[in-house]
């Protein structure tokens, strides 16, 4: 039986507030990246502890498993970090209840999902901050991709009391600095849109086959657009972690 893996991104990353852009690269400016009609990926709110008691209904009508990857601290505007389970204590609960039950796998999505320093992940008026929310880019510095993956591991582990082994790069970038920084923290598999092997003892697996998707979908289509999404997998797949890849 072929096994398929569930991944939601983005959760508890304050990208979903500060990386607005338009699709109409004509429209990047001001406050036209706000609006729907132009194309706006952003702002838009954290998943609400309803909507996951919904999608928690869902994975259990299809026998289905998610891993969650979560960004484990909220950065302001000041460039201050809040720990996930500070910032969204009752959507935290309800993961680490998921955890518990079976059907939520939590993989570390980065410390902050942005560049932090000279505020690059902030807004521009002209243009898109686009690229300073990926957080490990070869051209950071090899102390911070460690420093990050550490304080992430700490955090996350710290409230979900499980071992975290499967790290998403933030929008698909790393590089061999993080691969080793992964290493020493005690990761076991990358997963994101890239090819499979084994980097430094590491494994990298593709999206080959996995489904992912952004809490955006959510946010904006609600819990049927994880429903048709399932129902587009006719041939009964046994879905699982990532880490059962």
């Amino acid at each position: 039986m072929r096994k398929l893996a569930l991944r939601i991104d983005d959760i508890g990353a304050s990208t979903k507030l500060f990386n607005y852009y338009s699709k109409n690269r004509f429209c990047n400016i001001g406050v036209l990246r706000h609006r729907k009609l132009f194309g706006s990926w952003a702002p838009y709110n954290e998943i609400s502890p309803e909507l996951w008691n919904q999608l928690f209904q869902i994975l259990r009508e299809f026998q289905a498993k998610l891993t969650v990857a979560v960004t484990a601290c909220w950065v302001d505007k000041s460039g201050n970090l809040e720990p996930f389970y500070e910032k969204f204590p009752q959507q935290a609960e309800l993961l680490k209840f998921g955890v518990n039950a079976g059907i939520i796998e939590i993989a570390n999505h980065g410390l902050t999902h942005c560049v932090l320093e000279g505020g690059s992940y902030k807004p521009k008026f002209f243009g898109s901050a686009r690229k300073y929310h990926r957080e490990f880019w070869d051209w950071i510095e090899e102390d911070i991709h460690f420093d990050h993956l550490q304080e992430s591991q700490d955090i996350l582990h710290k409230f979900f009391e499980k071992k975290i082994s499967v790290f998403v790069p933030p929008g698909n970038v790393y590089s061999l600095k993080t691969v080793e920084a992964a290493k020493r923290v005690g990761i076991k598999l990358i997963n994101c849109n890239t090819s499979n092997g084994v980097v430094s003892g590491v494994r990298i697996i593709s999206n080959e086959n996995v489904i992912d998707f952004h809490d955006r979908e959510i946010v904006l289509h609600g819990k049927e657009w994880l429903r048709d999404k399932l129902l587009e997998y006719t041939d009964a797949p046994e879905f699982c972690f990532i880490s059962e890849l």
